[in-house]
């Protein structure tokens, strides 16, 4: 059974009323990410499947000097000399991703509009980097050093920049800070809390001192060799995760708000679910139980049946005991979903499953408002991306795997997995128009 999308089911937040039942779609999209600065060389290098890690000069020396940097990007087609000074590369890349989105919306009244950032990380580098410059002598602390250092800073100047007077929120659970940011803006114009939101994610972490700290937990792939073969999610193979940086930001709009401006829509953000693992500060539960019933309460929450979604963009970090526990997740969501390729229950019986973290790495705040700009134009176009350096896995037996090229699907939903480390799940549905 469907019901009406927008209209929250069990796990969602209560039953809806009056604006809450409001479709809620998407007006606008910026990224900014290792795949390409704009949307379109985003999407084509991800349909590409293609790694695009490489060695990094300065992480040389450190334990691994290796991960999926920002394609080259001009801060100064955005901010001024002075403005740079006082941010930190995270709130570089991540308003710019907010401006482009805007821009791309065809800026929408500032009236009854919020601004909703995730971010795990924040401005760790400018801290790293003022600890270490006042530790040996070379500079003193900054005037600007504190709104550098805040990780609500780009949040907050999303909403200088544009007169946004709603709410203003900065959200960090970790891995899913992104998809946790944009269902949060879903939920805010839903209950007319706002019309409008601007949401996304973002993080770059790419700094020797948190570099040292992942290897230290074991969550980096050691591939050192080979790069561009380190990120390799379902793989069996796989080693761990490709650290990448980015950003990206899309406009939300109360549909018939857009409407009446006559705004062109990409589609919907029609499901939201979050819940927690409640199991370990690093490790996901192992049999993937509670992350399944995050996806069945997105499911839920925009009204669709497991055999209504079109494809998956899964978390798949590359690192064993993640991956594993996806795999089975899935597994438990779509099991009994008819239709499958060969009728196998186990492997056909998922939707197309891809990880767009084969190509740019994990993207940590960015991966899953990325993640989902990503699924949302895979579906529009009904193209899934293949999954990069995949060969084969015991994982991948469970779920039907895209990779070595691109596959071609109707168009339809799809489900966008975000989960973070200390347990944290967050799921989206996204609707193409």
């Amino acid at each position: 059974m469907t019901r009406e999308p927008g209209t929250a089911g069990p796990g969602a937040g209560g039953p809806a009323t009056g604006p809450a039942a409001a479709r809620v779609v998407v007006t606008g999209l910026g990224v900014k990410s290792p795949a390409g600065n704009t949307v379109h060389e985003a999407f084509t290098a991800v349909l590409a499947g293609k790694s695009l890690a490489t060695a990094i000069p300065g992480l040389a020396g450190g334990p691994v000097p290796i991960g999926c940097p920002l394609a080259p990007f001009e801060p100064l087609d955005y901010f001024t000399g002075r403005e740079l000074r006082t941010l930190d590369r995270t709130a570089q890349i991540g308003l710019a991703a907010a401006i482009d989105a805007v821009t791309d919306a065809g800026d929408p009244p500032a009236e009854g509009c919020g601004v909703y950032v995730g971010t795990g990380g924040g401005g760790f580098a400018t801290l790293e980097n003022l600890i270490v410059g006042h530790t040996l002598g070379r500079e003193k602390v900054p005037v600007h050093a504190v709104p550098a250092l805040m990780s609500s800073s780009t949040a907050a100047r999303i909403a200088i920049r544009y007169g946004y007077r709603g709410p203003c929120l900065t959200f960090n659970t970790a891995c899913a800070s992104g998809a946790t940011a944009i269902g949060e803006a879903l939920r805010a114009i839903r209950s007319g809390t706002v019309g409008a939101a601007v949401a996304g994610g973002l993080d770059a972490l790419l700094s020797p001192l948190v570099m040292e700290a992942f290897a230290k937990v074991g969550a980096l792939s050691e591939r050192l060799d080979a790069p561009a073969e380190a990120s390799r999610p379902f793989d069996g193979e796989r080693d761990g995760f490709v650290m990448g940086e980015g950003a990206a930001f899309l406009v939300l709009e109360r549909a018939d708000l857009a409407e009446a401006r006559g705004a062109r829509v990409y589609g919907e953000v029609s499901g939201y679910a979050a819940n927690c693992d409640a199991n370990h500060i690093v490790a996901p539960l192992r049999d993937g139980s509670v992350a399944a019933g995050c996806m069945r309460a997105a499911l839920d929450d925009a009204g669709l049946a497991p055999a209504e979604i079109g494809h998956v963009n899964a978390h798949g970090t590359s690192t064993p005991h993640n991956d594993d526990a996806e795999a089975l997740a899935l597994r438990d969501c779509f099991g009994d979903r008819p239709g499958g390729r060969a009728g196998d229950r186990l492997r056909g019986g998922t939707p197309p499953v891809t990880s767009t973290k084969g190509v740019t790495g994990h993207l940590v705040g960015g991966a899953g408002a990325f993640e989902a700009v990503m699924a949302l134009l895979s579906a529009r176009e009904g193209l899934v991306p293949p999954t990069a350096n995949f060969a084969s896995g015991p994982a991948a037996d469970l779920i039907d795997l895209v990779h070595g090229a691109p596959r071609r699907i109707p168009v339809a939903p799809a489900l966008s997995n975000s989960f973070g480390f200390g347990g944290s799940n967050a799921c989206l549905v996204l609707t193409p128009a």
